[in-house]
């Protein structure tokens, strides 16, 4: 009896040791549960937050609007919206108008923009009390000037989201520098724009703040990531805005929108309080820079900004002031000029665009170079794609981290997510179908930083060594245009713009057409020049842009962004001239 007794009592201890991984395994998924029910609650609670900060601002705003017309009943401020930023500035300094004025006229502007748009993270209340101190200011080249800044621009107080939960509700502690040197220059940054989630998108949509559309298409994209800054200034919000460029940042919006916008050589302007969603990633380098409804505004703010103040609060940035004399310059120039990169066809109205413009300046007595680039796969597929993500994307998904992903990038993200092997192994079956699926899928971890550096360090050498064989002054190349629909920037991408920023060259936009009946009815025929899905979603993409705007790219060596912006108000000039 005694061994029954024994036999059952380990039999049942038998059955607890058994099923104890079970339990272990139970209360684990319960965890696990409880945990990922608690991180949603605590996501949306924090999208919740920052909405109704925006809310409140956009409220305050509109509520000081109201203030100051019923305090100024017989002031009209739309005149004011008509000017450009040179008579603007003009008048400002002469005294026929007042800081409080242009203020009050831009962001009441802003709020209607928004509302249309989409486009704003939240008014800087602070520009309000900026108005009693401005006056310090005012030999500044700015002084007065309502300025809008892009989401990722720090201003002391304020998020700098790029667009992502894991940076929200942490105030930064002190303007970037480009913002200091505003404020010093006497603008005053009154509005912060909306960028896409995670900053490396050629969309602008975040799980925050939604999608940003486009001012002359509400069907299509602002572009982005400074898409925010895009559409209010292609909407008439602002006159001029600080965007950041690591992709086409800056020129895609701006082409998008039907404004200018200028990429300089990285290291030009000082990057300190720029948030970057890759910091630490120097192959492919971002650059802040302006947009602006015309060419003449680009430069006067670049010339507000290369001054001593910015070069003594960041010494890293070379002592190189703004250089009056080139941008004035009206020598002949020996242009090169593509219409095709040879990897990715163009639509209809790029490649038009181009044509149009390369006769303008022809008629105008400057010379034309055929220009190619140089082993342009290599550039995409070992310099930059593997640049940007040599992490394998690592330190993008850690700050995507916590919170949901916006539909606008689902496409996008989703290869990074995927384990190395698998990776390795969808590239080798796919790439017969998909010829770029190196760039899309295999985003592979470098092992040692440097050996891909020592590649661009050729690169580099060999473009500038063919760019000196052309003997050209500058490059004529398209921009990625019209508008695409929205839903298919993550589905395709552009290195129309990329390579510059590989290169380090300054590059900047000008809108120069619109597109006509004639273009879509060619797009039908649009087949690509691999004929694959990505050359389809391109076709698709860009599908339905009858009238939207059409830019021209305009580019020049490093530290020669005097030149470049001569060279794009050159073209502004001509076309303007032609139209008349």
């Amino acid at each position: 009896m005694e061994d029954v007794k024994r036999f059952l009592r380990e039999a049942k201890l038998d059955c607890w040791t058994a099923a104890l991984p079970t339990v272990v395994a139970g209360v684990g998924a319960l965890l696990v549960l409880v945990r990922t029910v608690s991180s949603h609650r605590e996501a949306k609670e924090k999208i919740r937050r920052a909405r109704n900060r925006r809310t409140e601002s956009l409220q305050q705003a509109e509520e000081a609007v109201l203030r100051y017309k019923q305090s100024h009943p017989t002031t009209d401020l739309t005149p004011i919206l008509k000017l450009s930023l040179s008579e603007l500035t003009k008048e400002l300094r002469g005294g026929s108008l007042n800081p409080e004025e242009a203020l009050y006229a831009f962001m009441e502007k802003t709020l209607a923009v928004h509302k249309k748009l989409n486009c704003c993270t939240e008014i800087l209340l602070e520009s309000l009390d900026q108005l009693e101190t401005v006056g310090s200011n005012k030999e500044g080249l700015l002084y007065g000037v309502p300025v809008s800044i892009k989401d990722n621009c720090g201003y002391k107080g304020h998020d700098s989201s790029c667009g992502v939960l894991l940076h929200l509700e942490q105030p930064v502690q002190e303007d970037a520098v480009l913002v200091q040197v505003l404020k010093k220059q006497g603008a005053i940054p009154f509005v912060k724009t909306n960028v896409p989630q995670g900053l490396l998108s050629y969309d602008c949509s975040n799980p925050m703040y939604g999608q940003t559309v486009n001012p002359h298409n509400l069907q299509k994209t602002s572009g982005g990531s400074s898409g925010g800054e895009g559409a209010l200034i292609g909407g008439g919000g602002s006159l001029l805005g600080i965007g950041s460029d690591i992709g086409g940042s800056i020129r895609i919006p701006a082409s998008f929108c039907g404004i200018c916008g200028f990429k300089p050589t990285a290291g030009r302007l000082s990057l300190q309080g720029v948030r970057s969603i890759c910091p630490g990633q120097k192959s492919v380098r971002g650059s802040p820079g302006p947009i602006a409804r015309d060419v003449d505004s680009l430069a006067l703010c670049m010339q507000a900004l290369l001054c001593d103040h910015m070069f003594s609060l960041d010494p890293t940035v070379p002592p190189l002031p703004f250089n009056m004399q080139i941008y004035q310059s009206s020598k002949p120039l020996r242009i090169g000029y593509l219409e095709c990169d040879g990897f990715q066809q163009p639509s209809p109205s790029m490649v038009r665009s181009v044509r149009e413009v390369k006769a303008l300046l022809e008629q105008a007595g400057h010379t034309f170079v055929p220009f190619q680039p140089l082993r342009i796969k290599e550039a995409l597929y070992d310099l930059i794609v593997k640049g940007i993500f040599a992490d394998g994307a690592t330190t993008l998904k850690q700050n995507l981290a916590g919170g949901p992903t916006d539909p606008t990038i689902k496409h996008q993200i989703f290869p990074y997510n995927l384990p190395l092997w698998l990776k390795r192994i969808l590239s080798f079956l796919l790439k017969p179908w998909l010829l770029i699926t190196d760039a899309c899928i295999c985003m592979k971890a470098l092992r040692g930083d440097w050996i891909p550096l020592c590649s661009l360090q050729d690169y580099i050498k060999d473009t500038i060594a063919h760019w000196r064989r052309c003997n050209i002054d500058v490059l004529l190349c398209p921009v990625i245009a019209p508008a695409y629909n929205l839903l298919y920037c993550a589905k395709n991408s552009s290195n129309y713009t990329m390579l510059y920023n590989l290169l380090n060259f300054p590059a900047g936009v000008v809108p120069v057409t619109t597109v006509t009946k004639e273009d879509e009815e060619e797009l039908k025929h649009y087949e690509g020049i691999y004929q694959d899905v990505y050359d389809k979603l391109f076709k698709e993409a860009v599908t339905g842009g009858e009238g939207l705007p059409v830019a021209v790219q305009c580019v020049a060596l490093p530290w020669q962004e005097e030149l470049c912006l001569r060279f794009m108000k050159e073209v502004e000039q001509l076309v303007k001239q032609s139209r008349k």
